[in-house]
């Protein structure tokens, strides 16, 4: 847990949240909603997972908590955006329309407070498996649910021993085979996207793979997931962005530090 001080940033991405599975790390969640106020909040998709509801009901009070402190967010003053996922996909019928003061787009343009222009997506349109085999998607997601289950109980051994959280789930998926090249395709997808568009860089979800870097001169950032990972994609007044892991220190260097290293 937090000391209970309060962060301020400009903005504030998160995605992949996935309520109504168990995987859900909601409480974190919910410590870090509390722990930060920001003017402007993007909700990069599958926030709900319906592909998982449509199968299974679960919905403790804690997944209703996070959905009350985004709404309270939002009607005290907090620009909530949310551009749906695969799994929240049926929000795509409401494009453009207000549910508590949270506005719901397909796509989005931030503009940063140094004037850099991002592209806000959740990016499975550029996922080659979910575009072109949506079956496999189901797939993969009853497979992930499987492996989630497991990684619950791992982790409430690991607590009865005194260890932190570890993602048994997420160092699964980095294991698998040809992950690396599915990752690289995905991002080079997004970075030629926010080419095409005129824009300075993407911010997405979907991969569960919290990054930033420069791909051929286009900033690419992915916030990340509230399942594996615990992250958030944030932008200090400056301009700056950073990538948070909660409740841990920064995971990723500052983008600036990237730079450096690459200039």
């Amino acid at each position: 847990m937090t000391d209970g001080s309060q962060h301020r940033y400009r903005t504030v991405w998160i995605s992949d949240i996935h309520l109504g599975t168990r995987g859900c790390q909601a409480e974190p969640l919910l410590d870090f909603l509390r722990s930060v106020e920001c003017d402007t909040m993007y909700l990069v998709g599958d926030v709900i997972d319906f592909w998982r509801m449509r199968r299974a009901r679960y919905w403790p009070q804690s997944h209703n908590d996070v959905i009350q402190k985004l709404l309270r967010k939002a009607r005290k003053g907090t620009r909530v955006i949310l551009t749906p996922g695969n799994h929240d996909d049926m929000l795509r019928g409401y494009v453009d329309h207000e549910f508590g003061h949270i506005l719901v787009v397909g796509d989005a343009i931030h503009v940063l407070a140094d004037g850099r222009r991002l592209l806000v997506i959740h990016g499975d349109q550029f996922d080659s498996v979910v575009a072109r085999a949506p079956w496999l998607g189901h797939l993969g997601t009853h497979a992930n649910a499987a492996s989630q289950l497991v990684n619950q109980w791992f982790n409430w051994g690991r607590l009865k021993l005194g260890y932190p959280y570890w993602s048994l789930s997420g160092y699964l998926k980095h294991k698998v085979k040809h992950r690396g090249q599915f990752i690289a395709n995905y991002e080079k997808a997004l970075v030629e996207e926010a080419r095409r568009r005129g824009v300075d860089g993407v911010v997405c979800g979907h991969i569960h793979y919290p990054e930033q870097k420069i791909l051929d001169g286009i900033l690419y950032y992915n916030d990340g997931d509230w399942v594996d990972n615990r992250t958030a994609l944030v932008e200090h007044h400056s301009g700056e962005l950073e990538l948070l892991r909660w409740p841990e220190a920064p995971a990723v260097r500052p983008m600036a530090e990237v730079i450096s290293l690459v200039s």
